[in-house]
């Protein structure tokens, strides 16, 4: 069959975008090897941690010893979701925040990635007027998935940050509230708190007032919380969880344990929701009922928040302060490297300004060091203004055991320095 026969949006669904773009690359090159041992700092899968993984052997053998077990695994459910993991939601949230949602504010989707095609598809792209409805990531660099999201890839707009330094070799995106452009073509806005791959968390304040410029013009603000309390909780400073008219908080259990599960956790207004559940209806039926039905166990029980709380955060934490200490004790304070502020996430971003090779000749180069990260590029999705910053910038997983961590820093530090020295590329 020739790809001729395939629709437009057969074509464009066809196509890799972002980091999926580069993994045949990367997995190309872990298979090679050429007698090389790499430091792999590329994955974006979590560690399977043994307290987590026991967590969810334990509400396994819980449901499989159970009457409901053959209700669960041997029947269709609603399109909305298991009803005992909806009520362990409600009751979790209205508890721990105070909330006062119902079951009416409540959809469980095949993982959030699946929830934000949903939403994009449903709040962006053209309209019924023939506009098109705009997808806004109001703080660029954000997760690199959102770019394939809609099968209008032409919605998806980002909008470019400020750049707070912070001492010689730290720094923070912000949102530029000066620049940022929420209008009647805006379908809806989306970001990830704590964001992948930066590691930065959107404050209080600015979500709230990302949320209220939004109100105006009567659009949704997705709020991707893969990495947010209370699970996976891999949040390194305070922040709130946050619902609203116009918010819509999307969970995910990926980095919480169960990333083959695919589960994702909508919580928003009635209206979206409904919205929300009859797109899921007609693509999917609904998510899988034998991970909701041992994710209604965990999060029940209190286990899943508990775990992340005392597990799963604090491990993290531990391996990103592992990459600050040993960046700041190999790389020279004489040359401008810069690391995002580790605010939370299972990532760290290092920003090499002025670097004289752009970020992909950068990967190439680590890769003959033995050390494999991420190109920064993927990450800038929907901004169409050409940035240098875009071309500074690696991601670094975090989902390393501890000696590789070490010695892929000191692979990088060791290129890094060797990079630098070479003659700036021709303007």
């Amino acid at each position: 069959m020739s790809l001729e026969s395939l629709s437009r949006y057969g074509r464009q669904m066809s196509q890799l975008t972002g980091v999926r773009a580069i993994m045949k690359d990367i997995i190309e090159t872990l298979r090679s090897g050429q007698g090389q041992t790499f430091i792999n700092l590329s994955a974006g899968n979590p560690v399977v941690l043994p307290e987590v993984e026991q967590l969810w052997r334990d509400c396994t053998a819980d449901l499989l010893g159970s009457a409901e077990y053959g209700q669960v695994v041997g029947r269709y459910g609603t399109s909305q979701g298991y009803e005992p993991l909806i009520a362990a939601i409600i009751q979790e949230f209205n508890q721990r925040y105070g909330w006062s949602i119902s079951d009416r504010n409540i959809l469980i989707t095949p993982g959030s990635q699946s929830l934000y095609f949903l939403a994009a598809n449903a709040f962006g792209g053209w309209a019924e007027d023939g506009s098109l409805r705009k997808i806004l990531l109001p703080l660029s660099p954000d997760y690199t998935g959102y770019g394939g999201v809609c099968l209008e890839p032409q919605a998806v707009v980002a909008a470019r940050p400020q750049i707070e330094r912070i001492g010689d070799h730290r720094f923070k995106y912000r949102p530029d509230f000066e620049q940022l452009q929420i209008g009647a073509d805006t379908g809806m806005l989306l970001f990830s708190r704590p964001c992948n791959p930066t590691g930065n968390v959107i404050s209080d304040a600015e979500l709230e007032r990302l949320a209220t410029l939004a109100a105006a013009q009567n659009v949704p603000v997705f709020v991707d919380s893969a990495y947010a309390p209370p699970f996976p909780g891999l949040n390194f400073t305070e922040m709130t969880p946050f619902f609203g008219d116009n918010i819509v908080h999307c969970l995910s259990l990926s980095k919480a344990g169960l990333p083959g599960e695919r589960l994702g956790i909508a919580i928003g207004p009635e209206p979206v929701i409904q919205v929300l559940e009859a797109f899921q209806t007609n693509l999917c039926i609904h998510s899988s009922r034998y991970g909701q039905a041992i994710a209604a166990r965990a999060i029940a029980s209190g286990q899943l928040t508990a775990i992340a709380e005392t597990v799963i955060r604090p491990y993290y934490a531990a391996k990103f302060a592992r990459v600050e200490r040993q960046l700041d004790a190999l790389l020279p304070d004489s040359l401008p490297w810069r690391l995002h502020q580790g605010e939370g996430g299972i990532f760290a971003w290092l920003w090499l300004e002025e670097a004289p090779l752009d970020d992909w000749q950068i990967y190439q180069q680590l890769k003959q060091a033995g050390v494999i990260v991420v190109p920064g590029s993927s990450f800038f999705p929907g901004l169409r203004e050409d940035w240098v910053h875009t071309r500074q910038c690696l991601r670094i997983s975090l989902a390393a055991e501890d000696h590789e961590l070490e010695t892929g820093m000191e692979r990088l530090a060791t290129t890094v320095q060797q990079i630098y020295r070479q003659a700036p590329i021709p303007a």
